[in-house]
């Protein structure tokens, strides 16, 4: 009897951890990730010292000079994508826009503020210039506008890829940069699913460590 007990423990504390360890290795490789569109991005440190992409999934916007035409966008990406994860660690939206209509962009966050934790909003203003260069670093098929707009908001991983689909059925060639923010459509089925993945990728890779170290 004793015998018996003394092998359920060493199977407890041998056997378990290792099976466990089998399973989130094989979790890990089998899972779906997001594929990388585009590697290595100009980080946002380069416009703005206070804020970064390194070690943070990024949600990226590019806002432009004409706040009041597009501010519906934010609304939308507020709603579908910054509020239902804003509460993970690690996870920002940036707006990037000019300092022209800074005015403009801060009325706009009061606006949002008015029902909204803003704690994870990040709001950058640079030159046309910069704006330009870091855009332009996501390699994307389709350019910002003469107001350096673009309706699409972009995800960024922690080592400053740019995240997207490679088979879409609605985009040129099956890649999806970007997520159109006038579709509350888009964002709802196909932005909320694709974070969720990128979130769970982070996700399993530390329970991974965390068995490492535990084995």
């Amino acid at each position: 009897m004793n015998k018996t007990k003394r092998y359920i423990v060493l199977f407890a504390l041998f056997i378990v951890p290792l099976l466990f360890y089998i399973f989130l290795s094989l979790g890990i490789n089998n899972f779906a990730k997001l594929p990388v569109l585009t590697e290595n991005v100009i980080d946002i440190s380069s416009v703005s010292k206070q804020h970064q992409f390194d070690r943070k999934i990024s949600i990226v916007t590019f806002l432009g000079k004409n706040v009041t035409e597009v501010k519906g966008e934010l609304f939308n990406l507020n709603e579908k994508i910054y509020k239902p994860f804003y509460g993970f660690k690690d996870f920002q939206l940036i707006v990037i826009a000019s300092p022209e209509v800074k005015d403009d962009v801060e009325k706009l966050e009061k606006e949002i503020g008015a029902y909204t934790n803003m704690i994870s909003w990040k709001f950058v203003y640079a030159d046309d210039t910069e704006i330009n260069v870091l855009y332009d670093s996501f390699k994307t098929n389709q350019s910002l506008d003469n107001k350096l707009h673009s309706s699409k908001a972009f995800i960024i991983d922690k080592e400053g890829n740019l995240r997207g689909r490679t088979d879409d059925e609605d985009s040129a060639g099956g890649k999806l940069f970007g997520y159109n923010m006038t579709s509350v459509a888009e964002l709802n089925n196909k932005m909320k699913d694709d974070v969720k993945v990128v979130l769970a990728e982070y996700r399993l890779a530390l329970k991974k460590n965390n068995a490492d170290r535990q084995i």
